[in-house]
């Protein structure tokens, strides 16, 4: 574990996601270590304190009374004809580049506030996420837990007979899960989804992926006398349960 952590630190993945730069997929594996790994997380504010000092540092304004130095010295000089016009010319291209420089300066301070406000937006997601996987896993241990609980084993039909699932339901707290330890093999045309029938309501509880982790529990939705249905749909999912393709249903 501790290699895995380190072979994630010396990429670059932290400093492209404080950029906006990072993939979906990216994204989601960085946020992931950022709420798993102390050391990572730890890493990112210093990487996140490191981009304001830098912005601050660039924030810089052309140095004060360049313009007024620049025309002394050119009232300075001889005042003849031709010896003005060739100082007027380079007035004129140091004044360009006086308004050249502060619109570079305004420009790079403004991409860094916007980088700024990108990341800032991007630690509230990431805390509002974190307070609602630590909601979701205190649910998780109250669940398993709880002598009040019901445990409902699940086994898929003709259809699917190596479907395996435990249902958890706690009537007291209301709170129920679902453990799906294994799948039968689709055609690369089909997909597993889920849904429960919840008060008169069908709720899509989306596409079943591929079982990566035995112990991992999907959340349902609490009701009296509710029904939840695993279906084989097309990929991509679909909008209404296939009735037909009901493999596996639990009343909890």
């Amino acid at each position: 574990m501790k290699d895995k952590i380190i072979s994630f630190l010396e990429s670059d993945l932290l400093e492209k996601y404080l950029l906006g730069a990072t993939t979906g997929e990216e994204t989601a594996r960085v946020e992931r270590y950022i709420v798993m790994y102390p050391e990572v997380r730890k890493n990112f504010e210093e990487l996140q304190e490191n981009l304001e000092i830098f912005a601050r540092l660039h924030t810089m304004r052309s140095p004060e009374g360049l313009k007024a130095k620049i025309l002394q010295r050119i009232r300075s000089q001889d005042l003849g004809r031709k010896k003005f016009r060739r100082f007027a010319v380079a007035a004129s291209v140091a004044a360009f580049l006086f308004a050249g420089s502060s619109y570079f300066f305004w420009d790079q301070n403004k991409n860094l506030k916007n980088e700024n406000t990108i990341v800032n937006n991007r630690i509230q997601n990431l805390e509002a996420d974190m307070k609602q996987q630590l909601e979701d896993v205190r649910n998780q241990f109250i669940v398993l837990n709880n002598p009040q609980t019901k445990k409902f084993y699940v086994n898929g039909n003709e259809k699917a007979k190596d479907l395996k699932a435990v249902a958890y339901v706690n009537p007291v707290k209301k709170l129920s899960y679902i453990n799906v330890r294994s799948l039968p093999n689709l055609p690369q045309d089909k997909v597993y989804q889920m849904w429960a029938e919840v008060n008169g309501e069908m709720v899509n509880l989306g596409i079943i992926k591929k079982i990566e982790d035995r112990d991992r529990l999907l959340p349902l939705p609490y009701g009296k006398n509710a029904i939840s249905y695993i279906t084989i749909e097309p990929t991509g999912g679909n909008d209404s349960p296939t009735v037909q393709n009901i493999v596996a249903n639990i009343s909890y």
